[in-house]
Parts: C-alpha cells; structure tokens; sequence
C-alpha cells in the first residue's frame, strides 16, 4: 500500500530524523487498515539506510529497490533489523490461520540480538506490528527493553487500540497519531491496488472501508455493492415480507460464500453506526440498540459458527428495525 495521508504524524518523524532527535521508542497508533504498518516498515528502511549511509537518498521515505538494505530487509536476512508480528499456528502451513497473540518467546529472541553491536552502522530497527497482539509477558519483558533500550536501537510499535496498552509501555514512547483517511485518498490506493475494479465497486469499497484502504481491500472481489444495496434496503423499507431476509439469507448462507458472510457480519454493525448519526430521540435509541445487537450476533456468529442462513435471516432482522421508526 502506498504511503498516502497523514502527513503530520510522518512529518514528526521525519523531523526528529533531521534534527538528530530521534527517541528510541515510537508508538504509530490510529485506526486499523489505515497504513501504520506500511509506513513502519517504510520507516525502518529509510532508517537503516540513512545510518548505513551507502545509499543515494532522495528526500522523503523511499529507498531505491536495488539498495542492500532492501535485499537484505525482503530476504529476512539483515542483521539489524527484526519484525515481530503473529506467526501461523502450523509453520508448515504458512498461509493458513495465525497464531492469536506474538509470544513472549518472540521478545525474548530478541536479547541475543542486543547482546552485540549493529553490524552495519550504529543503528537497528524492531518494528513490532502490532503491540496489541503481544501476550501479557511478552509486554512485560519488552517494557524492560523500553526501560532501558539497547544503544542504538530504535522501536517502531504500530497499535490500533493503544488505550489498551500498559501505561508505562505507552509513557516510554513518543505518539505517532494516524487518523482514517479522506473518501478520496482511499479511492486513489484502491483505484492503485484492484486497478480492473469498476467505478460502483471503488465506490462501495470506500463506503464499506469508512476510512481505513486495509478494511477496504478486505472487501474487495466479494461484490460488497450488493450487500450493501440489501442492507439499504431492509433499513429502508423495514422489509415487512421477509422477503430481502430470505433473498440474502439464500445469497449468503451457501458454503462457497463464506467470505461473503463473513464481510456482511463485519460491515452492518458499521453500516447501522452511519444510519444512527443523524438520528434523535426514540429513532436513535432504536438504532443504537439494533447496533449493540448486531454487534453481539456477529461476535457470537464467529465465535460458535452459528447456522449461516439463521444468522443471516436474523441479522437482516435487526437492519430492518431501522425502517420501522
């Protein structure tokens, strides 16, 4: 994803690179899907590469593709830097399902490394993506790292809810706020990424992403302009005949359309959220209920893999409150 937006939180950053201020903690925090980890990644070569001093730098964040910082980064094979993130449950199934949290034993590895000096310059790079993940011990034992950092090293933590976070992991960083992004920057990324992508589809993409081109991309190939169009439509009409529930219960329930599904269970929460805003008095107590119960039946529906169909048909059914007010 390309580094678009919030320009005051790289702007801060890039300044600390320039002035020779830079803090050995960062804490890159916002929304989901909105470009935290791509841009601590970006980050993180430009860092190394500007230390190494063996590259032409052009100014901003890029670092040219044949540089040995990039081959080394991509190879996994550079000795100064190290990336945290969840590893799959079974390593010899790669792109299957990811372990719930990044282990304490993942921290921990990282002592051998700070046992020793940065081999090509005086600097190394951990981005961490994302701190959230980290298990209680994990946190623990990097907050010692924090407490007293290694010379040289630089922390790149991305967090998409730091509120969660140790206070005293949070007190030893400097904040890199990053917000959602503008209708039309998403629309560039996306036009960018699915370029065969129609101009209907980029526009309920963005809808659908509400800020965030990573929530976006999660949608796309999954036609989500006609669920939201059915979503429109039981909010619309209160669906009294059940007959938008059963359509989108047959559209939905089937096995092959399991991402689907999975997409209409994430998205209406959201999709009540944006009908609820300009509401007042009994119309908004009644969509904010429908929101608090679309929220509970999409994390049950996950959770206990309820019936598809059910949960569609029930689901469809607390969208529809919304058209009896």
């Amino acid at each position: 994803m390309s580094l678009i937006g919030n320009d005051p939180a790289r702007e801060a950053l890039a300044a600390a690179m320039r002035n020779g201020n830079l803090h050995h903690a960062w804490l890159i925090a916002g929304p989901e899907g909105v470009g935290k980890g791509t841009f601590a990644r970006q980050a993180a070569l430009r860092l190394l590469s500007e230390a190494a001093g063996r590259d032409h730098l052009a100014p901003g964040w890029d670092v040219p593709a044949e540089s040995q910082t990039v081959h080394l980064v991509d190879a996994g094979a550079h000795p100064d830097y190290r990336e945290l993130v969840r590893l799959p449950k079974d390593p010899d199934k790669p792109d299957e399902a990811l372990a719930r949290s990044i282990t304490i034993a993942q921290v921990r590895s990282l002592q051998a490394l700070f046992a020793t000096k940065p081999s090509f310059s005086s600097r190394r790079v951990i981005v961490i993506d994302a701190i959230d993940d980290l298990e209680r011990g994990g946190a623990n034992a990097l907050l010692k790292n924090l407490e007293e950092p290694p010379a040289g090293t630089i922390f790149l933590l991305v967090s998409h809810a730091p509120g969660r976070l140790l206070p005293t992991i949070r007190s030893r960083c400097r904040l890199l706020r990053f917000e959602a992004l503008p209708d039309a920057d998403v629309a560039h990324i996306l036009r960018t990424e699915i370029p065969d992508a129609n101009s209907d589809e980029i526009a309920a993409l963005v809808k659908a992403g509400e800020g965030s081109p990573g929530r976006a991309l999660g949608f796309a190939g999954l036609d989500i302009a006609t669920i939201e169009a059915e979503m429109a439509a039981l909010a619309d009409t209160g669906d009294p005949s059940n007959m938008i529930r059963s359509r989108l219960a047959k559209l939905l329930g089937a096995k092959a359309a399991q991402p689907r599904y999975e997409a209409f269970l994430e998205r209406a929460p959201s999709f009540i959220a944006e009908r609820a805003r300009p509401l007042s008095g009994d119309a908004l107590r009644t969509a904010l209920d429908a929101y608090a119960a679309a929220r509970e039946l999409g994390g049950a529906a996950t959770g206990l893999s309820l019936d598809a169909s059910a949960t569609v048909f029930e689901m469809g059914g607390i969208l529809a409150r919304l058209g009896r007010v």
